[in-house]
Protein backbone atom coordinates (compact mmCIF):
# COMPACT_ATOMS: atom_id res chain seq x y z
CA UNK A 1 0.00 0.00 0.00
CA UNK A 2 2.60 2.21 1.07
CA UNK A 3 4.56 2.05 -2.18
CA UNK A 4 1.51 2.18 -4.73
CA UNK A 5 -0.01 5.41 -2.87
CA UNK A 6 3.63 7.10 -2.82
CA UNK A 7 3.68 6.32 -6.91
CA UNK A 8 0.26 7.95 -7.41
CA UNK A 9 1.45 11.23 -5.19
CA UNK A 10 3.85 10.90 -7.70
CA UNK A 11 1.99 10.25 -10.48
CA UNK A 12 -0.33 13.03 -9.64
CA UNK A 13 2.22 15.94 -9.17
CA UNK A 14 4.02 15.56 -12.92
CA UNK A 15 0.36 15.64 -14.05
CA UNK A 16 -0.61 18.42 -12.21
CA UNK A 17 2.38 20.13 -13.70
CA UNK A 18 1.94 19.29 -17.00
CA UNK A 19 -1.75 20.48 -17.27
CA UNK A 20 -0.68 23.84 -15.51
CA UNK A 21 1.77 24.44 -18.28
CA UNK A 22 -0.07 23.17 -21.04
CA UNK A 23 -2.87 25.15 -19.83
CA UNK A 24 -1.48 28.21 -19.67
CA UNK A 25 0.47 27.61 -23.55
CA UNK A 26 -3.09 26.98 -24.45
CA UNK A 27 -3.87 30.83 -23.99
CA UNK A 28 -0.73 31.94 -25.13
CA UNK A 29 -1.75 34.99 -27.67
CA UNK A 30 0.11 35.23 -31.04
CA UNK A 31 1.23 39.16 -30.29
CA UNK A 32 1.45 40.00 -26.65
CA UNK A 33 3.37 43.22 -26.21
CA UNK A 34 6.74 42.92 -25.72
CA UNK A 35 8.24 42.40 -21.85
CA UNK A 36 10.27 45.52 -20.47
CA UNK A 37 13.30 45.13 -19.23
CA UNK A 38 15.61 47.83 -17.42
CA UNK A 39 17.49 49.23 -20.89
CA UNK A 40 13.37 49.48 -21.74
CA UNK A 41 10.92 47.16 -24.02
CA UNK A 42 12.55 44.12 -24.87
CA UNK A 43 12.30 42.34 -28.24
CA UNK A 44 9.96 39.26 -28.94
CA UNK A 45 12.04 36.24 -28.07
CA UNK A 46 13.83 34.02 -30.87
CA UNK A 47 13.31 30.46 -30.86
CA UNK A 48 16.31 29.07 -28.87
CA UNK A 49 18.14 26.02 -27.44
CA UNK A 50 19.89 25.91 -24.21
CA UNK A 51 23.49 26.54 -22.88
CA UNK A 52 26.02 23.64 -24.06
CA UNK A 53 26.65 21.72 -21.50
CA UNK A 54 29.97 20.69 -19.62
CA UNK A 55 30.96 18.09 -21.69
CA UNK A 56 29.24 19.56 -25.00
CA UNK A 57 31.81 18.78 -28.04
CA UNK A 58 30.93 20.95 -30.84
CA UNK A 59 32.66 21.20 -33.91
CA UNK A 60 34.45 24.60 -34.69
CA UNK A 61 31.18 25.20 -37.79
CA UNK A 62 28.65 24.67 -34.70
CA UNK A 63 30.63 27.42 -32.71
CA UNK A 64 29.63 29.68 -35.74
CA UNK A 65 26.49 29.12 -35.79
CA UNK A 66 26.18 30.03 -32.06
CA UNK A 67 27.61 33.44 -32.20
CA UNK A 68 24.20 35.00 -31.65
CA UNK A 69 23.00 34.59 -27.88
CA UNK A 70 19.77 35.70 -26.24
CA UNK A 71 20.28 36.70 -22.42
CA UNK A 72 19.17 35.34 -19.21
CA UNK A 73 16.10 37.32 -17.93
CA UNK A 74 15.19 35.94 -14.93
CA UNK A 75 14.51 37.40 -11.88
CA UNK A 76 18.02 37.76 -9.53
CA UNK A 77 15.35 36.40 -6.34
CA UNK A 78 14.07 33.67 -7.99
CA UNK A 79 13.99 29.93 -7.49
CA UNK A 80 16.04 28.95 -9.95
CA UNK A 81 20.14 29.63 -10.84
CA UNK A 82 20.94 32.28 -13.59
CA UNK A 83 22.72 30.85 -16.58
CA UNK A 84 24.84 32.73 -19.31
CA UNK A 85 22.20 32.43 -21.74
CA UNK A 86 21.31 30.82 -24.57
CA UNK A 87 21.80 30.20 -28.43
CA UNK A 88 19.33 31.33 -30.76
CA UNK A 89 17.71 29.08 -33.42
CA UNK A 90 15.11 29.37 -35.67
CA UNK A 91 12.97 26.59 -35.22
CA UNK A 92 11.88 24.04 -32.23
CA UNK A 93 12.68 21.12 -32.46
CA UNK A 94 12.88 17.78 -30.43
CA UNK A 95 15.62 15.04 -30.73
CA UNK A 96 15.79 11.85 -29.70
CA UNK A 97 18.29 9.05 -29.05
CA UNK A 98 19.84 6.25 -26.81
CA UNK A 99 22.54 5.93 -24.21
CA UNK A 100 24.81 3.15 -22.79
CA UNK A 101 26.61 3.18 -19.64
CA UNK A 102 28.92 0.65 -17.40
CA UNK A 103 30.13 1.18 -14.47
CA UNK A 104 32.59 -0.66 -12.65
CA UNK A 105 32.91 0.05 -8.96
CA UNK A 106 34.23 -1.33 -5.44
CA UNK A 107 31.16 -2.09 -2.38
CA UNK A 108 28.39 0.22 -1.78
CA UNK A 109 28.19 3.35 0.24
CA UNK A 110 26.76 2.68 3.59
CA UNK A 111 27.06 -1.33 3.51
CA UNK A 112 29.40 -3.32 5.19
CA UNK A 113 32.51 -3.93 3.39
CA UNK A 114 32.46 -6.61 0.46
CA UNK A 115 35.47 -7.50 -1.42
CA UNK A 116 35.93 -7.57 -5.23
CA UNK A 117 34.19 -5.19 -7.45
CA UNK A 118 30.98 -5.55 -9.42
CA UNK A 119 29.13 -3.59 -12.58
CA UNK A 120 26.45 -2.23 -13.54
CA UNK A 121 25.24 -2.03 -16.96
CA UNK A 122 22.98 0.81 -17.90
CA UNK A 123 20.47 0.84 -21.06
CA UNK A 124 17.70 3.58 -21.83
CA UNK A 125 16.49 6.24 -24.45
CA UNK A 126 16.83 10.03 -24.11
CA UNK A 127 14.99 12.79 -25.54
CA UNK A 128 15.31 16.48 -26.03
CA UNK A 129 12.91 19.32 -26.66
CA UNK A 130 12.49 23.04 -27.24
CA UNK A 131 9.22 24.18 -28.55
CA UNK A 132 9.07 28.16 -28.76
CA UNK A 133 6.53 30.90 -29.50
CA UNK A 134 7.12 34.64 -30.19
CA UNK A 135 6.81 34.88 -26.13
CA UNK A 136 6.97 31.55 -24.42
CA UNK A 137 9.44 28.71 -24.62
CA UNK A 138 8.86 25.15 -23.36
CA UNK A 139 12.59 23.74 -22.91
CA UNK A 140 12.33 19.33 -21.47
CA UNK A 141 15.09 16.70 -21.12
CA UNK A 142 14.48 13.66 -20.02
CA UNK A 143 16.63 10.08 -19.89
CA UNK A 144 15.43 6.89 -18.63
CA UNK A 145 16.05 3.21 -18.58
CA UNK A 146 16.81 -0.02 -16.93
CA UNK A 147 20.54 -1.35 -15.29
CA UNK A 148 21.99 -4.95 -14.53
CA UNK A 149 24.27 -5.31 -11.73
CA UNK A 150 26.35 -8.24 -11.32
CA UNK A 151 26.08 -7.19 -7.48
CA UNK A 152 24.84 -9.91 -4.52
CA UNK A 153 24.04 -6.87 -2.39
CA UNK A 154 21.97 -4.90 -5.10
CA UNK A 155 19.03 -6.18 -7.45
CA UNK A 156 18.45 -4.82 -10.90
CA UNK A 157 16.68 -1.72 -11.76
CA UNK A 158 15.55 1.35 -13.64
CA UNK A 159 15.95 4.83 -13.97
CA UNK A 160 14.63 8.19 -14.83
CA UNK A 161 15.68 11.42 -15.09
CA UNK A 162 13.86 14.58 -16.40
CA UNK A 163 13.90 18.27 -15.93
CA UNK A 164 11.40 20.76 -17.64
CA UNK A 165 11.37 24.67 -17.59
CA UNK A 166 8.29 26.43 -19.14
CA UNK A 167 9.03 30.60 -19.53
CA UNK A 168 6.10 32.75 -20.84
CA UNK A 169 6.02 36.67 -20.88
CA UNK A 170 3.33 38.67 -21.09
CA UNK A 171 3.74 42.87 -21.20
CA UNK A 172 4.83 43.40 -17.93
CA UNK A 173 4.06 39.94 -16.71
CA UNK A 174 6.60 36.83 -16.96
CA UNK A 175 5.68 33.59 -15.77
CA UNK A 176 7.82 30.16 -14.90
CA UNK A 177 7.43 26.43 -14.20
CA UNK A 178 10.30 24.07 -13.61
CA UNK A 179 10.09 20.79 -12.63
CA UNK A 180 13.24 18.05 -11.90
CA UNK A 181 12.14 14.79 -10.97
CA UNK A 182 14.72 11.55 -10.64
CA UNK A 183 14.42 7.83 -9.88
CA UNK A 184 18.11 6.57 -9.77
CA UNK A 185 19.57 3.52 -7.96
CA UNK A 186 21.60 5.95 -5.27
CA UNK A 187 22.21 9.63 -3.79
CA UNK A 188 21.91 12.21 -6.92
CA UNK A 189 25.23 13.84 -4.87
CA UNK A 190 28.47 13.06 -7.44
CA UNK A 191 25.77 10.44 -9.38
CA UNK A 192 27.81 9.72 -12.35
CA UNK A 193 30.83 11.68 -11.42
CA UNK A 194 30.41 13.98 -14.94
CA UNK A 195 29.73 11.50 -17.65
CA UNK A 196 27.03 11.97 -20.18
CA UNK A 197 24.73 9.81 -17.95
CA UNK A 198 24.71 12.27 -15.11
CA UNK A 199 22.26 14.63 -16.72
CA UNK A 200 19.30 13.53 -18.59
CA UNK A 201 18.97 14.31 -22.36
CA UNK A 202 20.83 13.89 -25.22
CA UNK A 203 23.56 16.50 -23.90
CA UNK A 204 26.06 18.14 -26.55
CA UNK A 205 24.85 21.02 -28.58
CA UNK A 206 21.47 19.84 -29.60
CA UNK A 207 20.74 19.28 -25.61
CA UNK A 208 18.95 22.44 -24.00
CA UNK A 209 21.06 23.14 -20.93
CA UNK A 210 17.72 24.58 -18.53
CA UNK A 211 18.20 26.75 -15.34
CA UNK A 212 18.71 24.57 -12.38
CA UNK A 213 16.75 24.97 -9.38
CA UNK A 214 18.41 26.72 -6.27
CA UNK A 215 19.71 23.52 -3.44
CA UNK A 216 17.56 25.60 -1.07
CA UNK A 217 14.49 24.30 -3.21
CA UNK A 218 15.59 20.46 -4.14
CA UNK A 219 15.00 17.83 -1.51
CA UNK A 220 19.09 17.52 -0.11
CA UNK A 221 20.58 14.11 -0.61
CA UNK A 222 23.87 14.88 0.23
CA UNK A 223 24.26 11.67 2.49
CA UNK A 224 25.55 8.66 1.22
CA UNK A 225 24.25 6.29 4.51
CA UNK A 226 20.61 7.23 2.52
CA UNK A 227 21.03 3.32 0.87
CA UNK A 228 19.06 2.04 -2.08
CA UNK A 229 16.69 3.14 -5.10
CA UNK A 230 14.68 6.60 -3.97
CA UNK A 231 12.84 9.25 -6.44
CA UNK A 232 12.67 12.81 -5.57
CA UNK A 233 11.09 15.46 -7.39
CA UNK A 234 10.71 19.58 -7.09
CA UNK A 235 8.27 21.37 -9.14
CA UNK A 236 7.91 25.30 -8.84
CA UNK A 237 6.00 28.24 -10.08
CA UNK A 238 6.94 31.51 -10.00
CA UNK A 239 5.82 35.23 -11.24
CA UNK A 240 7.42 38.43 -12.10
CA UNK A 241 5.93 41.51 -12.19
CA UNK A 242 8.09 44.64 -13.78
CA UNK A 243 6.92 47.46 -11.39
CA UNK A 244 9.27 50.09 -13.74
CA UNK A 245 12.22 50.47 -15.88
CA UNK A 246 14.71 48.73 -12.95
CA UNK A 247 12.34 47.19 -10.38
CA UNK A 248 10.25 44.52 -10.61
CA UNK A 249 8.77 41.73 -7.51
CA UNK A 250 8.89 38.05 -7.84
CA UNK A 251 6.27 35.45 -5.88
CA UNK A 252 6.60 31.58 -6.16
CA UNK A 253 6.74 28.43 -4.70
CA UNK A 254 7.49 24.79 -4.51
CA UNK A 255 6.68 21.39 -3.71
CA UNK A 256 9.04 18.82 -3.06
CA UNK A 257 9.58 14.87 -2.06
CA UNK A 258 11.97 12.39 -1.13
CA UNK A 259 11.30 9.22 -1.17
CA UNK A 260 12.95 5.50 -0.42
CA UNK A 261 11.83 1.95 -1.89
CA UNK A 262 14.12 0.24 0.97
CA UNK A 263 12.77 0.42 4.87
CA UNK A 264 15.63 2.82 6.85
CA UNK A 265 15.47 5.55 5.48
CA UNK A 266 12.95 8.90 6.11
CA UNK A 267 10.65 9.74 3.17
CA UNK A 268 10.20 13.80 3.79
CA UNK A 269 8.33 16.35 2.13
CA UNK A 270 9.36 19.97 1.14
CA UNK A 271 7.45 23.22 0.65
CA UNK A 272 8.36 26.60 0.03
CA UNK A 273 7.03 30.30 -0.52
CA UNK A 274 9.13 32.99 -1.99
CA UNK A 275 8.86 36.77 -2.38
CA UNK A 276 11.46 39.07 -3.63
CA UNK A 277 11.73 42.71 -4.49
CA UNK A 278 14.57 43.20 -7.50
CA UNK A 279 16.64 46.04 -8.98
CA UNK A 280 18.65 46.60 -12.08
CA UNK A 281 21.55 48.55 -11.28
CA UNK A 282 22.61 48.42 -15.28
CA UNK A 283 22.93 45.95 -18.25
CA UNK A 284 24.73 43.29 -15.67
CA UNK A 285 24.14 43.90 -12.08
CA UNK A 286 21.32 43.05 -9.88
CA UNK A 287 20.38 43.74 -6.63
CA UNK A 288 17.39 42.51 -4.56
CA UNK A 289 16.02 41.61 -1.40
CA UNK A 290 14.14 38.25 -0.64
CA UNK A 291 12.12 36.36 2.32
CA UNK A 292 11.66 32.59 1.94
CA UNK A 293 9.54 29.92 3.94
CA UNK A 294 10.29 26.10 3.90
CA UNK A 295 8.35 23.74 5.72
CA UNK A 296 9.18 20.01 6.32
CA UNK A 297 7.44 17.31 7.12
CA UNK A 298 8.16 13.56 7.32
CA UNK A 299 5.95 10.28 6.65
CA UNK A 300 5.28 8.27 9.80
CA UNK A 301 7.12 10.58 12.38
CA UNK A 302 5.90 13.58 14.48
CA UNK A 303 8.29 16.05 13.60
CA UNK A 304 7.79 18.97 11.42
CA UNK A 305 10.09 22.03 11.04
CA UNK A 306 9.59 25.19 9.76
CA UNK A 307 12.57 28.19 8.84
CA UNK A 308 12.18 31.85 8.00
CA UNK A 309 14.83 33.80 6.34
CA UNK A 310 15.40 36.98 4.61
CA UNK A 311 18.50 37.03 2.03
CA UNK A 312 19.83 39.90 0.26
CA UNK A 313 21.18 39.39 -3.16
CA UNK A 314 23.46 40.37 -5.70
CA UNK A 315 23.71 38.90 -9.53
CA UNK A 316 25.63 39.59 -12.31
CA UNK A 317 25.40 38.80 -15.73
CA UNK A 318 27.43 38.47 -19.21
CA UNK A 319 25.82 36.94 -21.75
CA UNK A 320 27.63 33.97 -23.38
CA UNK A 321 30.55 34.52 -20.77
CA UNK A 322 29.62 35.26 -16.65
CA UNK A 323 26.72 33.97 -14.56
CA UNK A 324 27.13 34.87 -10.61
CA UNK A 325 24.54 35.25 -7.84
CA UNK A 326 25.77 35.77 -4.15
CA UNK A 327 22.70 35.75 -1.36
CA UNK A 328 22.91 35.66 2.52
CA UNK A 329 20.73 36.45 5.36
CA UNK A 330 19.32 35.34 8.64
CA UNK A 331 17.16 32.64 9.06
CA UNK A 332 14.86 31.23 12.16
CA UNK A 333 13.82 27.46 12.53
CA UNK A 334 10.73 26.21 14.91
CA UNK A 335 10.43 22.78 15.69
CA UNK A 336 7.09 20.81 16.23
CA UNK A 337 9.00 18.39 18.59
CA UNK A 338 11.73 19.47 21.06
CA UNK A 339 15.12 18.53 19.67
CA UNK A 340 16.67 17.84 22.95
CA UNK A 341 15.74 21.14 25.26
CA UNK A 342 15.01 23.26 21.94
CA UNK A 343 12.27 24.08 20.35
CA UNK A 344 14.00 27.23 17.82
CA UNK A 345 16.79 28.04 16.63
CA UNK A 346 18.13 30.88 14.94
CA UNK A 347 21.26 30.19 12.20
CA UNK A 348 21.83 31.97 8.42
CA UNK A 349 21.51 31.05 5.19
CA UNK A 350 23.70 31.58 2.46
CA UNK A 351 24.29 30.95 -1.33
CA UNK A 352 26.46 31.20 -4.08
CA UNK A 353 26.16 30.17 -8.11
CA UNK A 354 28.82 31.02 -10.49
CA UNK A 355 29.23 29.72 -14.38
CA UNK A 356 32.07 31.30 -16.49
CA UNK A 357 32.40 30.51 -19.32
CA UNK A 358 35.39 30.60 -21.89
CA UNK A 359 35.61 29.55 -25.44
CA UNK A 360 36.83 26.25 -25.34
CA UNK A 361 35.90 25.54 -22.01
CA UNK A 362 34.31 26.25 -18.63
CA UNK A 363 34.16 26.64 -14.35
CA UNK A 364 30.81 25.96 -12.38
CA UNK A 365 30.74 26.92 -8.97
CA UNK A 366 28.16 26.31 -6.32
CA UNK A 367 27.98 26.66 -2.34
CA UNK A 368 25.34 26.50 0.07
CA UNK A 369 24.48 26.89 3.43
CA UNK A 370 21.10 26.44 5.67
CA UNK A 371 18.81 23.75 6.82
CA UNK A 372 17.79 21.10 4.78
CA UNK A 373 14.99 17.66 5.22
CA UNK A 374 17.98 15.45 6.37
CA UNK A 375 18.86 13.45 3.41
CA UNK A 376 16.97 10.53 4.36
CA UNK A 377 19.10 9.88 7.37
CA UNK A 378 18.18 12.85 9.62
CA UNK A 379 15.03 14.72 10.83
CA UNK A 380 16.62 18.34 9.30
CA UNK A 381 19.97 18.79 9.18
CA UNK A 382 22.43 21.99 9.00
CA UNK A 383 24.08 21.71 5.37
CA UNK A 384 26.92 22.85 4.23
CA UNK A 385 27.36 22.02 0.29
CA UNK A 386 29.61 22.83 -2.21
CA UNK A 387 29.91 21.60 -5.53
CA UNK A 388 32.82 22.44 -8.21
CA UNK A 389 33.61 21.08 -12.01
CA UNK A 390 35.57 22.53 -15.08
CA UNK A 391 36.03 21.69 -18.27
CA UNK A 392 38.47 22.47 -21.38
CA UNK A 393 38.89 21.56 -25.00
CA UNK A 394 42.16 20.85 -25.39
CA UNK A 395 42.09 18.95 -28.88
CA UNK A 396 40.01 19.43 -32.05
CA UNK A 397 37.86 16.90 -30.66
CA UNK A 398 38.87 16.11 -26.76
CA UNK A 399 37.11 17.62 -24.00
CA UNK A 400 39.03 16.95 -20.37
CA UNK A 401 36.38 17.67 -17.71
CA UNK A 402 37.26 17.29 -13.84
CA UNK A 403 34.71 17.82 -10.35
CA UNK A 404 34.55 17.65 -6.71
CA UNK A 405 31.71 17.72 -4.40
CA UNK A 406 31.81 17.91 -0.66
CA UNK A 407 28.98 18.39 1.84
CA UNK A 408 29.11 18.35 5.34
CA UNK A 409 25.18 17.70 7.50
CA UNK A 410 24.73 17.86 11.03
CA UNK A 411 21.57 17.40 12.86
CA UNK A 412 19.89 19.92 14.69
CA UNK A 413 20.52 18.54 17.69
CA UNK A 414 20.43 15.37 20.30
CA UNK A 415 19.15 14.40 23.72
CA UNK A 416 21.27 14.68 26.70
CA UNK A 417 24.25 12.37 26.73
CA UNK A 418 23.95 11.53 23.52
CA UNK A 419 26.33 12.62 20.59
CA UNK A 420 25.26 14.56 17.71
CA UNK A 421 25.32 12.59 14.62
CA UNK A 422 27.75 14.82 11.74
CA UNK A 423 28.33 13.44 8.38
CA UNK A 424 30.97 14.70 5.85
CA UNK A 425 30.85 13.26 1.98
CA UNK A 426 33.36 14.26 -0.94
CA UNK A 427 32.93 12.79 -4.76
CA UNK A 428 36.13 13.70 -6.48
CA UNK A 429 36.65 12.59 -10.37
CA UNK A 430 37.45 13.46 -13.98
CA UNK A 431 37.71 12.14 -17.61
CA UNK A 432 37.35 12.96 -21.15
CA UNK A 433 34.66 12.70 -23.68
CA UNK A 434 34.96 13.32 -27.63
CA UNK A 435 32.01 13.02 -30.19
CA UNK A 436 32.12 10.53 -32.90
CA UNK A 437 30.44 12.33 -36.32
CA UNK A 438 27.51 14.54 -35.33
CA UNK A 439 25.50 12.00 -33.70
CA UNK A 440 27.62 9.70 -31.11
CA UNK A 441 29.70 11.19 -27.84
CA UNK A 442 31.79 8.76 -25.87
CA UNK A 443 32.59 9.63 -22.19
CA UNK A 444 35.14 8.25 -19.93
CA UNK A 445 35.72 8.90 -16.34
CA UNK A 446 36.99 7.88 -12.82
CA UNK A 447 35.13 8.91 -9.59
CA UNK A 448 34.94 8.59 -6.17
CA UNK A 449 33.00 8.79 -3.41
CA UNK A 450 33.56 9.13 0.14
CA UNK A 451 32.11 9.14 3.77
CA UNK A 452 33.08 9.99 7.17
CA UNK A 453 30.52 10.20 10.24
CA UNK A 454 31.15 10.45 13.68
CA UNK A 455 28.55 7.46 14.33
CA UNK A 456 28.34 3.93 12.60
CA UNK A 457 25.43 3.70 10.30
CA UNK A 458 24.99 -0.05 9.53
CA UNK A 459 25.34 -2.95 12.32
CA UNK A 460 27.54 -6.14 12.51
CA UNK A 461 31.12 -7.24 11.90
CA UNK A 462 32.97 -4.75 8.90
CA UNK A 463 30.54 -2.11 10.29
CA UNK A 464 32.49 1.32 10.06
CA UNK A 465 32.43 5.36 9.96
CA UNK A 466 34.54 5.62 6.97
CA UNK A 467 33.59 4.65 3.63
CA UNK A 468 35.34 5.04 0.25
CA UNK A 469 33.54 3.57 -3.21
CA UNK A 470 35.61 3.67 -6.55
CA UNK A 471 33.90 4.16 -10.03
CA UNK A 472 35.26 3.60 -13.50
CA UNK A 473 32.72 4.32 -16.10
CA UNK A 474 32.01 4.41 -19.93
CA UNK A 475 29.30 6.17 -21.75
CA UNK A 476 27.98 6.48 -25.03
CA UNK A 477 25.44 8.94 -26.87
CA UNK A 478 23.96 8.34 -29.92
CA UNK A 479 21.08 10.67 -31.18
CA UNK A 480 19.32 11.29 -34.45
CA UNK A 481 19.39 14.74 -36.64
CA UNK A 482 16.40 17.04 -35.08
CA UNK A 483 13.30 16.93 -35.88
CA UNK A 484 11.73 20.28 -36.54
CA UNK A 485 8.21 21.60 -35.38
CA UNK A 486 8.00 24.57 -37.03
Amino acid sequence: MKASKQIRELVLLMFGAAAIAGGARAQDPQEPPAPQTPEGPGKPKPAARGVPGMNDSNTAEENDQQSSWQPDNSPVTGLQNPTIGSPELGHSYWVPGLEYGSTIQSRPLGQQATSGWYANNYVGGDLSLVEAWSHSQLALNYSGGGFFTTSNLESNGWYQQLSLADTMTFNRWQVQFFDTFSYIPESDFGFFGGSGLALPGIGGSLGPSLPGLAPSILPNQSIYSAIGPRYGNAFAAQVTYQLSRRGSITVGGSYGLLRFTEAGNIDSDMTVGNVGYNYALNKTDSIGVFYQFAGYHYSGEPQAIGSHSVNFVYGKKVTQRIALKLYGGPQFSFYRVPIGTQTQSTNGSAGVSFTYAVQRGSINLSYFHGLTGGSGVLLGATTDQATVSASHQFALAWTGFVNFGYSRNGSLGSASGVASPTFDDWFVGGGISRPFGRNVNFTANYSARIEHSNLATCTGPGCSTDYTQNMVTISLQWHTRPFVLR
